[in-house]
């Protein structure tokens, strides 16, 4: 239990005001003897304040039990995907090998993207990035300096892809850099 002189949190006035909506829900206490305790919960300034709203209920021990403030690891975790996603994945990031730059993501992410978030957040990442550089690709050869960079551009791109189907056979997160994220 708290020092007595501690003071009290939202979430402790909030718990001791549950109890008291119990009791008065299981007929422990009539509605004026109810409204009396939640006014008091509500402005109790110290955990001093709080027990004697819930002693007559719960005996000498308080019923509430504050919670430290604590670290919490996020209440969704991302399952590991199994094999088919993993390679269904690296699917979309090496299509770029055999010529298929956009459409090849793009079938992935409609095909196996629908059943398989994992599969879709890598069919839209590869998608922007060979989306990126096909907008390269057409605007770069305006200038002469884009006409030298363009090669290069391309073998990047298919490091990169190689990379990106590493990862995604892995299991780990990867994003391209430089990518204009048009599809989310």
């Amino acid at each position: 239990m708290p020092h007595p002189q501690l003071r009290v949190t939202n979430q402790d006035r909030e718990q001791v005001v549950e109890h008291v909506k119990a009791a008065y829900a299981e007929g422990r206490l009539d509605k004026h003897e109810m409204d009396e305790r939640l006014h008091l919960a509500m402005t109790a300034r110290t955990h001093a304040d709080l027990v004697p709203i819930m002693n007559d209920l719960y005996g000498t021990r308080p019923a509430y039990v504050p919670r430290p403030p604590a670290y919490r690891p996020p209440a969704y975790r991302a399952a590991v995907p199994d094999g088919g996603d993993r390679v269904g994945a690296a699917a979309s990031h090496l299509f770029a090998l055999l010529g298929l730059f956009i459409i090849g993501p793009l079938l992935m992410m409609v095909t196996a993207g629908r059943t398989s978030p994992y599969i879709r957040k890598h069919a839209v990442e590869s998608l922007n990035f060979h989306l990126t550089v096909l907008g390269a690709t057409v605007l770069l050869p305006f200038t002469v300096v884009g006409v030298v960079l363009l090669p290069v551009i391309w073998v990047v791109g298919l490091v990169l892809c190689i990379v990106g189907g590493v990862s995604a056979l892995a299991a780990t997160e990867f994003r391209y850099p430089l990518t204009i994220r048009l599809i989310k």
